[in-house]
């Protein structure tokens, strides 16, 4: 090579701004793959970089000022109701159908997506029916996934006023089993809204459930038991062991109140009350793990299962008895 001759390479000018990009893909790692326009601008892209990203396919509009790095049609469900948030403005969350959904206690099918924001205004943005809820406080709004979101009790609120009330009590009863129901709660986001349209129905919906606890809350441990035994004698079930010790991997020995041994179904009855403590809740959760790690099949029943839905609880039992050899036997 002639001296003094040297050979350029040229460099593929990848980012002028590498601690920013990592910034944008962080954020939408961190979101659903969605992001708004406000957001990519704090972190230094101008709105007119975002317009050239999604003219050559980098970004993909999904609402107006919200942008994915994944196409609409593989978009997932959370990573819309995300994206219909940030199009309502910091202080919007998800809310009715949609949030009852997030929570798990109420599926729904609709194509529009349901926010609620403490302020009105804004133009109508195709996909999502927006609400104004100038009642809603810190209180009504939770976290779920990543997607800030009415309380349980701000949801079925609100879901009171736009679906049946039969569609209410069942949002309750999903909300107690998988262990969300927070009976304070619902005292207080009525007491704080006592005439919003939905109020009255779940007002009447919690005024039954307190009867019903009442009708029940007297029962004793023993009286429970004996239902449940009852219950088990009239299918034709083996009677199984009542209050029988068993000692934990680990050491720990606790007393189980139903064992069919061989079947290794340990059934526990949860008493009248459906409001779980957290640590009650947390207490079980680990006494189940352990169970299960000894081998044990652990089942929990409600005195709803045992007193109101006493068909399909026991035809549940016939079913895991069966599978574990046991021949029923029929009473006449």
């Amino acid at each position: 090579m002639p001296e003094g001759v040297r050979i350029s390479v040229p460099q593929r000018p990848l980012s002028a701004h590498p601690a920013r990009e990592l910034a944008i893909n962080e954020l939408f790692a961190r979101q659903r793959t969605v992001g708004s326009v406000a957001q990519l601008e704090a972190l230094g892209l101008s709105p007119r970089a975002v317009r050239r990203r999604a003219k050559v396919g980098r970004l993909h509009r999904i609402f107006p000022a919200v942008y994915s790095t994944t196409p609409r049609a593989l978009l997932a469900p959370r990573g819309w109701w995300l994206a219909a948030v940030l199009a309502c403005g910091p202080d919007a969350v998800l809310s009715h159908r949609s949030a009852a959904a997030l929570w798990n206690i109420r599926g729904s099918l609709r194509a529009a997506i349901d926010v609620t924001s403490p302020r009105s205004g804004g133009r109508r943005i195709d996909g999502i029916d927006a609400h104004c809820a100038r009642t809603l406080t810190a209180a009504d709004v939770a976290v779920v996934d990543g997607i800030p979101c009415t309380s349980v009790a701000r949801t079925v609120l609100d879901l009171a006023a736009v679906v049946p009330r039969r569609e209410v009590e069942r949002a309750m009863d999903q909300s107690e089993m998988i262990e969300v129901f927070d009976l304070r709660a619902f005292d207080d986001v009525l007491a704080r809204n006592p005439t919003l349209p939905g109020a009255s129905a779940v007002r009447g919906v919690l005024d039954e459930y307190q009867r019903a606890e009442a009708r029940f809350d007297t029962l004793t441990e023993n009286d429970f038991e004996d239902e449940f035994l009852a219950l088990c004698d009239a299918a034709g079930f083996p009677r199984p062991e009542v209050q029988q010790y068993l000692t934990l991997p680990g050491g720990e020995v606790i007393r189980a109140d139903f064992l069919w041994r061989e079947q290794r179904l340990a059934v526990e009855t949860d008493g009248g009350k459906y409001h779980r403590t957290y640590w009650k809740r947390e207490q079980n959760a680990r006494r189940d793990l352990l169970l299960a790690e000894d081998g044990w099949r652990p089942i929990r029943l409600t005195w709803r299962m045992v007193y109101q839905r006493p068909e399909e609880t026991m035809g549940t039992f016939e079913n895991l008895l069966a599978r574990g050899g046991v021949n029923i036997r029929r009473l006449e």
